[in-house]
């Protein structure tokens, strides 16, 4: 699969949610949407594509704005795509893909967790590797070191 046939495949689907296809070396391409069309975009590239597998969800901050991407993988055409949107980093908010995709679940909750993406309609959105209460998102460029006694973390009862 190649850029082109993305872009024929996606294109009437869905509309001006699809942002670009650029070609990236070794995949089927870069699909860039919008926030506001994720679910849709993951099922077309799951059910009319067969990239049936989610590997990679993350995301990352550029200050101004936030990128999420998702890498998903196709066993039929075995090639990755890699998927992206931008959110705006005063609320960066996307619909949850493990919906679509339940390898998601994690994949999104370590993203909410470090970079503060919330994801919505999330199964079970909560900390998977900071504890219980902890406020911070230790991958935003905005993230300061705290001294431990400034930081007021409730313990998790296991």
């Amino acid at each position: 699969m190649q850029p082109d046939d993305l872009s024929r495949a996606l294109g009437p689907k869905l509309g001006d949610g699809l942002l670009s296809v650029e070609a990236f070396p070794g995949t089927a391409g870069r699909v860039r949407f919008r926030a506001e069309r994720a679910l849709d975009l993951f099922r077309a590239v799951r059910d009319d594509l067969h990239f049936g597998h989610l590997s990679m969800v993350g995301g990352i901050d550029w200050v101004d704005h936030r990128e999420v991407f998702y890498v998903a993988w196709s066993d039929e055409a075995r090639q990755y795509v890699f998927l992206s949107a931008d959110v705006p980093a005063t609320a960066p908010r996307i619909e949850s893909a493990s919906a679509v995709w339940p390898s998601a679940n994690w994949h999104e909750r370590e993203t909410w967790e470090m970079v503060g993406i919330t994801f919505e309609n999330h199964p079970d959105l909560r900390h998977l590797l900071m504890p219980d209460g902890y406020v911070f998102n230790p991958l935003l460029r905005s993230f300061k070191l705290h001294e431990p006694e400034e930081l007021e973390v409730k313990a998790r009862h296991v």
